[in-house]
């Protein structure tokens, strides 16, 4: 159902390191739209939880942190209580952890008002897991981006390493593999496509070509 009182979104969901977020990133530039970075959310909830020393199975606790995240987003600085954490936002250790908490209901259900708010005039780019089936199942346009593990450990591996983060090759496929089947199976909100998604497979596909399909789907949405 789509709602033309709203601003238009696109949503772009996928498994972790399938390339959606840079995908995201240049669409929502090139069409001078907002961006949603949902896994950041995530991230920065587990980062939080990690800060203050907060079990890692207590959910009432963590969705708490999660309400009250103080978060701003300055360019491509991302300042959790004052603080740059856009590099470590992409440590291994916090981006388990986020894998892991993703399951827990009162968590989703503590970021969902906050990532509806994304939802500004002339229109938004979503990315995440389940952008087009929960937060947005009105989006005008579903992308499902998928590819081959072992693709996306190699890109992960790269994009660590570049920031000059120390990174294992064996150890992000296994934790990629990891995260795809809590992410598919979880009770709430698994990993799955939208009915009206459109699946992409990025796995021999440049970023530049992922992103004049997308384009191109949306042109045709708007013929």
């Amino acid at each position: 159902m789509n709602n033309t009182s709203l601003p238009p979104v696109i949503a772009i969901d996928g498994p972790s390191a399938s390339g959606k977020g840079t995908l995201a990133g240049i669409v929502a530039k090139t069409l001078g739209w907002h961006q949603l970075d949902s896994g950041m959310l995530y991230r920065l909830s587990a980062l939080a939880v990690l800060k203050k020393n907060i079990q890692p199975g207590n959910e009432a606790e963590i969705a708490k942190v999660a309400r009250n995240l103080n978060v701003r987003f300055v360019g491509q600085q991302v300042l959790l209580d004052n603080d740059d954490v856009s590099d470590v936002l992409r440590e291994e250790e916090v981006g388990a952890l986020a894998s892991r908490i993703a399951t827990y209901p009162l968590l989703r259900q503590a970021l969902f008002e906050r990532q509806l708010a994304f939802r500004k005039a002339p229109g938004l780019v979503a990315d995440g897991r389940d952008m087009g089936t929960v937060i947005f199942p009105d989006a005008k346009l579903k992308i499902f981006l998928i590819a081959d593990v072992n693709e996306r450990a190699q890109r992960r591996y790269k994009q660590l390493i570049e920031k000059g983060i120390s990174a294992n090759l064996v150890s992000l496929l296994d934790d990629l593999k990891a995260r795809d089947e809590r992410d598919m199976h979880r009770s709430h909100a698994p990993l799955v496509p939208a009915e009206d998604a459109i699946i992409i497979d990025s796995s021999t596909l440049s970023i530049e070509e992922s992103v004049a399909k997308v384009l191109a789907y949306w042109s045709e949405v708007n013929a």
